[in-house]
């Protein structure tokens, strides 16, 4: 039996723990703010031809565009042009690649795409790889799928026991062959005295796919099975990309390279005042409380306590290396950063808000200060991290290890789909908005999504663990957000369905006075999978996903009763491209659009510099069908 919930019941549902609750129209007017960067510039790869790379084989290629057949086996298509790196895969020509650079300690990011049970991999110094495989579709992943880190190998030992160590990722965030994967790996190059005895294993801080963090502190013994043996290990070396396994494209490469620099501070006071509600403030008209010479700066028993106290810290700050330095701070009180006796940070807002600072400092000692102002016991918290020439991000602090403080999705309150879907009322972020009115869907198949039911359309979609709800019950639940647990995409979220002149009106906009769309509710079929309504004017429209069994997709059903005049939005993005079988690519390869089935065909148009998938919906009773597949 069908279950009847009206939208009326849904808005009951409401956030007692909010101060305030704000319509969708007024989310969807909301801009985005300007941004400043957290970090500092990489050093970028260009790939206009093969210069920034050693003499290899003809199998590598620079080319303008690529595409993957998705019906075979490591195929890829190519276009004239520059900034993709591709690897043909002619066998007789086969060789690996190597940069012109050496590095020790590195961060490296780059776009790669994957044809059909296509192989390569990225080795570190040549020796240590990182795993890029076709893993789309892969439920248990190994060593040897998509972002694994390779065995060692022993070729003395008993048959079929030569492969040892090799670590496989935490999930498979592998996407589908064909669209671009990022990848991001921080990695440590092994040590070594002066005598050249090894005194640190290498180890791969972090490594990230797609956005979602799958390895974390991996310590190696020595290089994986392609990379040699021990006695190869070195401080340094070229980054290496494998070209004999199958084709592989690559872009956008950049990499920071780090030395292992620090600041020193020294000749360290610490002092403590009577608390104050504000900063700024005149130190000198406030009474001391405690003053004592320190070896360390930091604020950790302040913080983890509940006093209401001020705390400065001044001394010296030695420099390594003259060059741009970038400071990023963040509180729940206030505080202040001042560097050669000038302010550098005013830091207030609370501990999500980041305050950063990019500086010129010259090589040498130069004073260094710190005021910290815990003025409510419930407004605790201080993170200070920079970055700078040949060093890596790091905290200024003592005792604060990295990522503290910063929201694990895979920690705190967590909801998990068992033997049916189930449904959860919460606040969604959505391209830097918070939409209010949504409900996320869990499946037991670990397909799940977002949908808005201000504009009755897709916000995100994922796979894995469904949803995070911390956001929901922490500190009074102020943010009552949901986050999504696993690798997700982001769909258009505008409105799904409107009244269009003809094909080249522009996409309205949901505004205050835009009453057209008329929530009906949602129901729940036996098996618990929820079909959502709306009505604009006379037609009526229900969206129902379904899983269907195989790889990562989610199905889209639209039934439209008594359409007149409708267009569908199905996607926007920077780029849009009609593949064969009535597939479509969209936003720079972010995921696919395969409608395949249907009576009839979308467009793609461009405005304002932005690409659009519209399909007009045929005039009476009419049903849409489409799977979006990542």
């Amino acid at each position: 039996m069908k279950n009847k919930i009206l939208y009326f019941l849904v808005l009951l549902l409401s956030f007692s723990c909010g101060k305030e609750e704000v319509t969708p129209v007024q989310i969807a007017k909301t801009k985005k703010k300007a941004t400043v960067s957290s970090s500092l510039p990489f050093n970028h790869i260009k790939i206009n031809d093969l210069s920034a790379f050693k003499p290899t084989g003809a199998n590598w290629k620079v080319v303008g565009n690529v595409f993957a057949d998705r019906t075979k086996n490591k195929t890829l298509y190519t276009e004239q042009g520059t900034g993709i790196l591709i690897n043909t895969n002619d066998q007789e020509k086969n060789k690996n690649i190597f940069t012109l650079f050496d590095h020790g300690d590195i961060e490296l990011e780059l776009d790669v795409m994957m044809p059909v049970k296509s192989n390569s991999g990225l080795y570190f110094q040549g020796r240590y790889e990182v795993q890029l495989f076709d893993s789309w579709g892969v439920e248990h992943p190994k060593y040897v799928d998509m972002g694994g880190i390779y065995q060692r190998w022993n070729k003395d030992a008993k048959k079929g026991k030569e492969g040892y160590e090799g670590y496989s990722p935490r999930v498979n965030a592998a996407k589908a062959p064909g669209l671009w994967q990022h990848i991001k790996v921080i990695f440590h190059a092994a040590k070594f005295d002066e005598s050249g005895k090894k005194t640190k294993n290498a180890w791969f801080e972090e490594v990230w796919l797609n956005g979602v963090l799958i390895h974390e502190n991996i310590e190696l013994s020595g290089p994986t099975r392609g990379g040699g043996s021990n006695a190869n290990e070195k401080p340094r070396g070229p980054l290496m990309i494998q070209g004999d396994h199958g084709p592989v494209a690559f872009k956008n490469i950049k990499y920071k390279l780090y030395e292992g620099n620090t600041f020193i501070l020294s000749n360290l006071n610490r002092s403590e005042y009577k608390n104050v509600k504000k900063l700024p403030v005149d130190l000198d008209t406030i009474a001391k409380t405690k003053e004592e010479k320190v070896n360390s700066f930091s604020l950790v028993d302040v913080t983890s306590s509940r006093d209401r106290k001020m705390v400065t810290y001044s001394g010296m700050l030695s420099v390594p290396e003259s060059g741009q330095y970038l400071f990023e701070g963040h509180t729940n009180g206030n505080a202040e950063l001042y560097l050669n006796n000038k302010k550098v940070l005013f830091m207030r807002g609370g501990m999500d808000k980041a305050h950063i600072k990019t500086i010129a400092l010259k090589k040498g000692d130069i004073p260094f200060k710190v005021i910290y102002n815990q003025h409510a016991p419930w407004s605790r918290g201080f993170s200070l991290h920079v970055e700078g020439p040949n060093m890596q991000k790091y905290s200024l602090q003592e005792g604060v290890k990295k990522g503290e403080g910063v929201f694990d999705p895979l920690k705190g309150i967590i909801i998990e789909v068992k033997d049916k879907p189930i449904m959860q009322r919460s606040f969604v972020n959505h391209e830097g908005l918070k939409h209010t009115h949504c409900i996320s869907v869990g499946t037991p198949q670990g397909i799940h999504y977002s949908y808005n039911l201000a504009t009755g359309s897709l916000l995100k979609i994922w796979s894995g663990s469904f949803l995070n709800t911390t956001h929901m019950w922490l500190s009074r639940g102020q943010h009552q957000l949901g986050e999504p647990i696993g690798f997700s995409v982001s769909l258009h979220g505008d409105l799904e369905i409107v009244a269009l002149a003809d094909e080249h009106t522009k996409w309205p906009q949901p505004l205050p006075e835009n009453k057209s769309i008329k929530q009906l509710g949602y129901e729940l079929d036996n098996s618990k999978m929820p079909s959502f309504s709306y009505q604009i004017g006379k037609s009526v429209i229900t969206n129902k996903y379904s899983v269907p069994k195989g790889n990562r997709q989610l199905k889209k059903s639209i039934k439209i009763s008594n359409g007149k005049n409708l267009w569908h939005k199905i996607a926007d993005g920077v780029s849009i491209k009609a593949l064969p079988n009535n597939t479509y690519i969209i936003n720079n390869e972010s995921y696919y659009i395969d409608f395949s089935g249907n009576n009839i065909k979308p467009i793609i148009r461009n405005i304002d510099n932005k690409d659009e998938l519209l399909v007009e919906i045929p005039e009476g009773d009419s049903t849409i069908n489409y799977s979006i597949i990542w």
